[in-house]
């Protein structure tokens, strides 16, 4: 191996190592892009825009609402580049993630009554609020509204399809948008025929199911509407449960040794059915993290049991619906056919 070879091979960072997923073959017809922290991409493009523009320098604060892993993206890069950072969130708090996000030098500020519309999610942007009140000059990456998150998908979407070939069918976890939305929108330039199949979960907003506050499938979903959810990217939409993409996640991992958290298994366990069903197709799934935060819940047969959430088979096929408000407590689908939320629904949601 000569020097430039040598270079290539040593990235700058553990966020540019494992910011793009490795790419597996789950069937004949299906592979999964399993990502180590998927939320790096729209983490490291925001803040990159937000460098280029002169609104970071080292010591800037960096403020967001997330109980997620976008939170964990922003604490590894802001660590790496020197910003402070300040995350908000609800209390249902990862013991595990927790103590990675105290030793990357995140500030965590937990809030715990929720707004009277909107719940835990509207009262932590509420409190986002007041953190900038006191901090001028602060950023605020904004991953729901930010139209970076998409955008930053792009390189994803010419991976994908300089690595796979035609691909017929995306399926991935929907939550703030950003992924899903971004990478079908990229792909269609080049396969103007793709289905985009976008997986939520019952007590989600996002597609017109009303909102439980509390979600036992988390990581995707949400409890207000994000600008960044394009309705009109998806030709259809799957509701999971809590149980059924847990025992899909166990799943994936006995099958295929894929130690991959629960959104990944609900998105797995669509896009398994999808390309059973259509062996012409060729189908990717995304599959957004790895399974070291679930060790105690999700690969926990003893905390499955005792949150009512242990199951010994999925269903063989989901339900199918003709509108959200028909939706059983079970795995469900609904052709949503690149619609509007108002065409859908009738009436518009004020977005966040």
């Amino acid at each position: 191996m000569n020097d430039e070879s040598r270079l290539r091979a040593v990235r700058p960072s553990i966020a540019d190592a494992v910011e793009l997923p490795k790419l597996v073959a789950l069937a004949p017809n299906l592979v999964g892009a399993a990502f180590t922290l998927m939320k790096l991409i729209p983490a490291r493009f925001i803040l990159d825009c937000a460098r280029a523009e002169g609104i970071l320098a080292p010591g800037t604060l960096v403020a967001e609402t997330t109980s997620g892993t976008f939170g964990l993206a922003l604490a590894i890069l802001c660590n790496l580049r020197g910003y402070r950072l300040h995350l908000v969130r609800d209390p249902a708090v990862d013991p595990a993630l927790q103590r990675r996000l105290d030793d990357l030098g995140a500030r965590v500020d937990i809030v715990t009554e929720p707004a009277a519309v909107g719940g835990l999610q509207q009262a932590r942007l509420d409190r986002l609020a007041e953190v900038f009140a006191t901090n001028p000059g602060h950023f605020w990456p904004a991953q729901y509204s930010n139209s970076g998150n998409p955008k930053s998908y792009a390189g994803l979407a010419e991976l994908l399809s300089e690595a796979v070939g035609k691909i017929d069918c995306l399926v991935g976890p929907v939550g703030s948008g950003g992924s899903m939305c971004g990478t079908s929108f990229f792909l269609r330039v080049v396969f103007p025929h793709l289905t985009a199949i976008g997986v939520d979960t019952h007590g989600s907003v996002l597609f017109g199911l009303p909102d439980e506050g509390k979600r036992l499938l988390r990581g995707l979903g949400n409890s207000v509407m994000p600008a960044n959810l394009d309705h009109r990217a998806f030709d259809e939409v799957h509701w999971v449960t809590g149980a059924e993409g847990f025992l899909a996640t166990r799943q994936l991992h006995r099958g295929h040794a894929l130690f991959a958290g629960p959104t990944s298994g609900a998105a797995y366990m669509v896009a398994r059915w999808y390309a059973q069903r259509h062996p012409g197709a060729r189908v990717v799934v995304l599959l957004p993290d790895e399974g070291y935060r679930y060790q105690e819940t999700v690969y926990d047969d003893g905390w499955l049991r005792s949150n009512g959430a242990a199951l010994d088979r999925l269903p063989e096929e989901p339900a199918l619906v003709e509108h959200p408000s028909e939706v059983p407590r079970r795995w469900t689908r609904m052709q949503w056919g690149q619609r509007s939320y108002e065409e859908v629904l009738g009436g518009a949601w004020e977005e966040c």
